[in-house]
């Protein structure tokens, strides 16, 4: 349990310190992230999730139930369609704001808007963490060099992606009127849920180890309800029509689709 635990936590906390470098911009420049660089940002993000989703979290949790003996389309669909609803009732229930809009969602609260800018990519990066860390878990229980490839490549991928997403979120704070150091760190810590997510999921898998395959799926659900709840429409909103939000969809598609196809 321990080498899993540990795999689960390199590979997380390669995420969370590729988030914390990203959040670091905010030494760099001046102003937010709003306009064609946040709606870049936050396509290639929703491109990567999409493609890790199906290569590194359903195609595994797929095989993995037919050589347990299981139903592969039905413990893929029935985790999949559970980690969307699981995640939906969240988002119902927890008071969150997102980036370009005034209006918290969520049970009423009287958080501050910034707790609830962060709160809101917080929610975003759970189901990354528990996806990158049940890919490490079953890479570290199997010790096999497919597993541990496709492992790498979940880490590598949602870690590119966290780089600009990063700074997309401490810029934003820092309009806000916070400080330099305490934007950074507020946008260090929305990538601190992963690692915990990935540490919570490995513990429960240790007495599940059955149902791992609903467990893969239920992460990719849970990845493509923000990906359609939250990246594409921020991506694509604001008056002024772009389309840079969709290329940059299709690019980190690509990206994660060649990572997974060549290293897992």
């Amino acid at each position: 349990m321990g080498r899993t635990l540990l795999s689960a936590l390199m590979g997380t906390g390669f995420t969370f310190l590729m988030t914390a470098t990203g959040a670091a911009a905010v030494f760099l420049f001046q102003g937010d992230a709003k306009g064609y660089y946040q709606k870049a940002c936050l396509g290639f993000a929703a491109g990567v999730m999409i493609a890790a989703s199906v290569w590194s979290l359903l195609i595994p949790a797929i095989d993995l139930a037919e050589s347990l003996g299981q139903s592969g389309w039905g413990m893929a669909a029935g985790g999949f369609l559970f980690g969307g609803v699981f995640f939906l009732i969240l988002d119902k229930i927890i008071p969150h704001l997102h980036m370009d809009t005034d209006r918290p969602e969520g049970m009423k609260s009287q958080w501050k808007r910034t707790t609830m800018l962060v709160t809101a990519v917080t929610l975003h990066n759970l189901p990354e963490g528990m996806a990158v860390g049940l890919s490490c878990a079953l890479a570290a229980s199997s010790d096999s060099p497919v597993n541990s490839a496709a492992a790498f490549t979940l880490a590598l991928g949602i870690g590119l992606q966290n780089l600009p997403e990063g700074a997309a979120i401490a810029l934003p704070l820092r309009q806000e009127g916070m400080s330099k150091t305490k934007a950074f760190l507020w946008g260090s810590v929305s990538g601190l849920v992963e690692p915990i997510g990935a540490v919570i999921t490995v513990l429960t898998i240790k007495y599940m180890q059955f149902v791992m395959p609903f467990l893969l799926a239920f992460a990719a659900g849970a990845m493509i309800y923000v990906v359609a709840e939250e990246l594409i429409p921020e991506a694509n909103s604001g008056e002024e029509h772009s389309n840079v939000g969709t290329v940059s969809l299709f690019l980190g598609f690509a990206l994660m689709m060649v990572l997974d196809v060549t290293l897992g």
